[in-house]
């Protein structure tokens, strides 16, 4: 090896200025230089804020990747520099001006501080505060002794909004911020690009030559189209980053089945009115919002007079309103608290929490998979003959916002699919209902719809056609070589040629038995395909 090479290899890039340094004083370099920069931005957002904001992203990404102690301690050092040089020498109007700002700074502080929604502050810190996915983070899962251990596996977390994803996410940034080996990275998919996934990975590049793992989250990661997600693959795979996903999507539709292959699939479920209700009263106890009573004609004591009280049965409603969602139910809560101190009221009755919150959504989505769930539940329940629970699903997809016509087909294809023979006029109706669903629309047709699927579920059933249908096309399916050819006495026969070939010779219009013709082709003329020993 040439002493070039040698000194080469001893040298390690900045990531700020693009000099070479060795490797014993380049942490020392890199922490100085992030702070001279983050200086001389100081200087140009003075003079031009414009200059500042076009150069803003690129500087913050860069301060990201510099561990919070090392920064602290460089800026320490370097600050103790400057005031030995010429703070010293200031006069006493300046000094008054730095304590002015460091008031104003404060008071904007706790300004914002005051701005937190409930729900942001009840987030968990720890894994014993998770309320609810038992299965997936209970004590006695296989993740949650993973996470006890400081060990993050690449995973995806799927499931409903407010059933604790991002809170999953903050707690594992508390476990890499308890570790040196560790830097969280947090990034959302509605606001970032390919471009910053990159800077991520350079820099996570850079922190594997002094020990540290980054652990990456992007929330919303089914925004990031097929090719963007792409992009994780090589990263993920030879242990650049650790990967922990978030969504509410399906990830089997919306995520590559490579990165699926890489990453482990965490379901979690939406939570129960239990839960919501033990998150409810948390965010009540711990942050003293209200006191909590049984009854409001209950005696109370001189110092609970003077605090907001609230009924129990109210936050029980609250839990039972929010369709799962933690969040909702956090957000009902601080708008109702706030709407009673604004208004002098210091009692949250039942009465006063429905008047002033109304079911405020539930969950369906018209193009994710809970549209396809809802189909399949009306369809089964019609098919098992179950009227009430086709009623519901039916009643629910439209409350939902599913459009009628598109259940009005899946209504057709039941008719035909599941009842057949067994009523041949069901499927008369199934259309005619799909017809007046086009004529009058929302909300008319609502009990055309409702009429329809009751009418099919009380049907008499047939699938014989059906399944004869299945057993056709599994039979193409597994015929080799070339298909049968039609018979000659069957095929059409419009001009002198074809006749003269033989196209149509024989045939009669007798039945089958008395023809003496077969209409099979060759090679299946015994086979019965509504026979199910034969067909399906």
């Amino acid at each position: 090896m040439s002493t070039k090479d040698k000194y080469s290899s001893d040298k390690i890039l900045c990531p700020v200025c693009n000099k070479e340094f060795d490797k014993e004083i380049i942490e020392i370099h890199v922490n100085k230089c992030i702070f001279l920069h983050s200086l001389t931005l100081d200087k140009l957002s003075k003079r031009n804020g414009s200059d500042f904001e076009e150069i803003g992203s690129q500087q913050k990404r860069i301060k990201m990747d510099v561990s919070p102690v090392s920064r602290t301690s460089l800026e320490q050092a370097e600050l103790s520099k400057t005031s030995s040089k010429g703070l010293l020498m200031e006069s006493p109007k300046s000094a008054v001006t730095q304590e002015t700002s460091k008031q104003s700074s404060s008071t904007t502080l706790n300004n914002a501080c005051k701005n937190i929604p409930l729900a942001e502050e009840m987030r968990p810190m720890l894994l014993e505060d998770i309320i609810g996915q038992v299965e997936s983070f209970g004590a006695e899962s296989m993740l949650y002794a993973m996470l006890l251990k400081k060990k993050i596996p690449n995973m995806i977390l799927w499931g409903p909004p407010g059933c604790g994803k991002t809170s999953v996410a903050n707690i594992i940034a508390n476990i890499c911020k308890d570790e040196n080996s560790m830097r969280f990275v947090k990034l959302s998919a509605t606001m970032c690009g390919i471009n910053d996934v990159k800077e991520v990975v350079k820099v996570a590049k850079n922190e594997i030559k002094f020990k540290r793992q980054t652990v990456l989250f992007m929330d919303e990661i089914h925004r990031f189209n097929k090719l963007q997600q792409d992009s994780f693959l090589p990263h993920v795979e030879n242990g650049t980053i650790t990967l922990v996903g978030a969504t509410t999507e399906n990830p089997s539709f919306s995520l590559n089945n490579a990165l699926l292959s890489r990453c482990r699939v965490v379901v979690l479920s939406k939570l129960t009115v239990h839960d919501v209700l033990l998150i409810l009263e948390r965010a009540v106890v711990r942050k003293e919002l209200a006191v909590v009573v049984d009854r409001i004609t209950d005696k109370l004591s001189l110092e609970e007079e003077h605090k907001c009280i609230i009924e129990r049965q109210s936050l029980q409603w609250l839990a039972e309103v929010c369709d799962g969602d933690a969040r909702v139910a956090l957000g009902a809560l601080e708008l109702a608290l706030g709407s009673a101190s604004g208004l002098g009221c210091h009692v949250i009755g039942l009465e006063h929490l429905k008047k002033g919150i109304k079911r405020s959504h539930m969950l369906y989505d018209r193009q994710g998979e809970e549209h396809y769930n809802i189909a399949s539940a009306i369809q089964k329940s019609i098919r098992a003959s179950d009227d009430n629970a086709a009623l519901y699903w039916t009643t629910r997809a439209l409350h939902g916002g599913e459009d009628p016509l598109f259940i009005a087909r899946r209504l057709v294809r039941t008719a035909a699919e599941d009842i057949g023979l067994g009523d041949p006029n069901a499927l008369v109706e199934a259309v005619a209902c799909m017809q007046g669903c086009q004529q009058i629309g929302m909300p008319e047709c609502d009990v055309l719809l409702a009429q329809c699927a009751v009418r099919l579920a009380r049907a008499d059933k047939s699938t014989e056609v059906y399944r004869a249908m299945k057993s056709v096309q599994n039979s193409l399916r597994q015929a080799k070589g070339p298909l049968p050819p039609v018979p000659l006495h069957l095929r059409n026969a419009p001009t002198k040629l074809m006749k003269d070939l033989g196209y149509g010779k024989g045939y009669n219009t007798r039945h089958r038995d008395a023809s003496g013709l077969t209409y099979m082709p060759e090679g299946l003329e015994h086979v019965n395909f509504f026979d199910e020993e034969n067909g399906g």
